[in-house]
């Protein structure tokens, strides 16, 4: 008996160690060692009024922590931009009539903002999938009238030449976000433009292994973040939920339960930039 119970520990054990060393390695994946992890961002950079610029519905769910935090730790006020109403997207699981989908999106971000403490959230009505072919000086114009109603001191933008994923429209607002800030600078006024810009980073070697080419693409051609903070997984998962149509996004695009992926990818990754020793030209 007493071997038996000897042989039970050791394989108990055996297990809780390899369960041990897959956890440490799947998180691993995702950690970005340029970073150091701080409390808040916003706080790091001094931020009082953050405004996010996105291109899609649900885009928000890469920065929860940050907008939670900020508002809620920092009290910042907060406000996002959302280009489109992601009309053209894919049901994960199908909650509504596919040419409809466009009036569902555009609530489940709104109400999603909300939930995140947000003071104001607009969401533009430019095509999804066409923001590139849109005029440039129109989508400019109309988020130089934003920041100088909203003022922010700190921009969340995309990172121009990746779009955090890949896609066109999240590299082309990135672009007409900078434009939109340098035209602010140019033209001068009570309101000088953002103090900093921060750029959503994402997980450089879990984008390698299980991105594709389009992983590696924007894992080679990112910058390296200075900061990590906490990802709010919590409200994460209830960011997923209120997208009821993109629900089950992150299990059909990487085969893995969002709880899981959220165990695993826990922090928040930027690059700042500093426009008083780094402006937009």
């Amino acid at each position: 008996m007493r071997k038996r119970w000897i042989a039970l520990i050791v394989v108990a054990s055996l297990l809780l160690v390899a369960v041990g060393g897959a956890y440490w390695f799947g998180r691993s994946l995702f950690h970005m060692p340029t970073a150091r992890g701080v409390d808040s961002v916003n706080a790091e950079v001094g931020g009082t009024r953050l405004l996010g610029v996105f291109a899609h519905p649900d885009d928000e769910q890469t920065v929860n922590g940050l907008f939670w935090r900020a508002k809620t730790q920092d009290g910042a006020y907060t406000a996002m931009i959302t280009a489109t109403r992601g009309e053209a997207g894919h049901q994960v699981p199908q909650v509504a009539r596919q040419e409809d989908l466009g009036d569902v999106r555009k609530a489940e971000a709104l109400r999603n903002s909300f939930n995140l403490g947000v003071d104001e959230h607009e969401v533009w009505d430019y095509p999804d999938g066409g923001v590139p072919d849109v005029p440039e000086d129109e989508i400019v114009d109309r988020l130089v009238k934003a920041m100088k109603r909203i003022k922010p001191d700190v921009v969340l933008a995309f990172w121009p030449e990746t779009g955090a994923t890949g896609h066109l429209d999240h590299m082309k607002m990135g672009e007409l976000t900078e434009k939109a800030i340098a035209q602010i600078v140019e033209e001068g006024g009570a309101y000088a433009g953002p103090h900093h810009v921060l750029y959503s980073i994402s997980p450089a070697v879990a984008l390698s292994m299980f991105g594709g080419e389009t992983g590696e693409f924007v894992a080679e051609n990112q910058p390296d973040p200075e900061f990590a903070m906490a990802a709010e997984t919590g409200k994460k998962m209830e960011g997923w939920e209120i997208h009821a149509s993109q629900r089950d996004y992150l299990q059909s695009a990487y085969y893995l339960p969002a709880w899981l992926v959220y165990l695993l990818w826990d922090q928040e990754f930027y690059n700042v930039r500093d426009l008083a020793t780094d402006p937009i030209e």
